[in-house]
């Protein structure tokens, strides 16, 4: 398993990351998987071997429960992991307990330290943006945490360009530490951050990390224009996310996953990750499973590397439209493009017929 450099850090994390929603499964978090201490040691330690040593999860994830869960399955072997957790989701009727204000921030670390049993993070996160705290306490705190010895890095997570950006340049300018990653919702079919995300993070310094690359249970080959999900899944169990701008679009996302994954013997899981752990400014990629056999299988998509061809008509598949100013850069200044980005223009070029 490749590490990779996170950010403008010398913080090296690997290509995929073990993700813990599926983790206990309490407080309204049973769609999302069950998994328990035994076998979520078991998942750690298959990890391992596959040289993932780095594990997501939440104090928004069963409350709590999800933290607990991961602090037993990895006792004793501190040393060899790596831990990110986040704060920012509504966990209570607490309206403190709530956003990226110092008063939440420092209160729910110390509860993550607790439940996690370490002293430490190697990375927090900043769960989604919170337009009511300055930003500038947000950054102040995160800046404190890193200093205190509590977390080492921190990132932010569903955050828009602009708000990526602010929080970058007012870091960066006032001399503080800024983050180095920006964790995002990415998959072949929702591709909503090639418009601005995608580049901004690379622009800016800031690791694009991927969270549910399989569209939160759409993109598992148990579902297609045919055939609904079933009843012990994620999207058959009544989960609310996410938002699909159009099941047509899905489904034929999904036929063309079916046909590279029949041509390639491989499942449909395998190709999602392959193609999106290859796409430009990717960085690492957060998988979640819900048992052994399926943390094996998208283990294994880390070897298969999609021709051009197969990845060309994955892509072409739910291409984004070119909304301005996209459409305008395409045509008066495609060739002015940052490196980071001419892959998006090149594919707008295409759907516009300039090419």
């Amino acid at each position: 398993m490749e590490h990779i450099y996170l950010g403008n850090s010398g913080f090296r994390v690997p290509k995929y990351i073990l993700g813990t929603i599926p983790f206990s499964g309490t407080n309204g978090f049973g769609p999302a998987g069950n998994i328990k201490e035994d076998e979520a040691a078991r998942h750690v330690d298959i990890c391992l071997d596959a040289g993932i040593n780095m594990f997501d999860t939440a104090n928004l994830y069963s409350k709590g429960d999800a933290e607990k869960v991961l602090g037993a399955a990895v006792k004793g072997r501190r040393d060899e992991v790596l831990i990110s957790s986040k704060t920012g989701g509504n966990i209570n009727e607490d309206p403190n307990a709530y956003g990226a204000s110092r008063h939440n921030i420092e209160n729910s670390i110390h509860h993550t330290l607790k439940r996690l049993d370490t002293d430490y993070l190697d990375l927090y996160f900043v769960h989604l943006w919170d337009g009511r705290t300055p930003v500038e306490e947000t950054i102040q705190v995160m800046n404190d945490l890193v200093k205190s010895g509590k977390i080492r890095y921190w990132g932010v997570s569903n955050y828009s360009g602009w708000a990526l950006a602010r929080t970058y340049t007012v870091a960066e300018q006032n001399g503080f530490i800024p983050p180095v990653t920006h964790q995002i919702y990415y998959t072949p079919e929702a591709r909503e951050a090639e418009y601005e995300l995608l580049t901004a993070g690379s622009e800016l310094g800031i690791s694009n990390m991927i969270w549910s690359p399989l569209g939160e249970g759409l993109l598992t080959g148990k579902i297609d224009r045919n055939k609904d999900a079933p009843p012990d899944t994620r999207q058959g169990a009544g989960w609310q996310q996410p938002w699909i701008m159009s099941d047509e679009r899905l489904y034929e996302v999904i036929d063309v996953l079916k046909e590279v994954a029949e041509s390639r013997n491989a499942t449909v899981p395998q190709i999602t990750l392959a193609w999106i752990k290859d796409r430009p400014n990717v960085g690492p990629v957060v998988i979640a499973v819900r048992n052994e056999a399926q943390l094996r299988e998208n283990i294994a998509s880390y070897d298969i590397r999609l021709t051009k061809d197969e990845h060309d008509i994955i892509e072409a598949a739910a291409r984004p439209e070119p909304f301005y100013p996209n459409w305008h850069r395409t045509m008066t200044g495609f060739e002015k493009g940052s490196p980071s980005e001419m892959a998006y223009l090149e594919a707008w070029e295409k759907s516009m017929g300039l090419e």
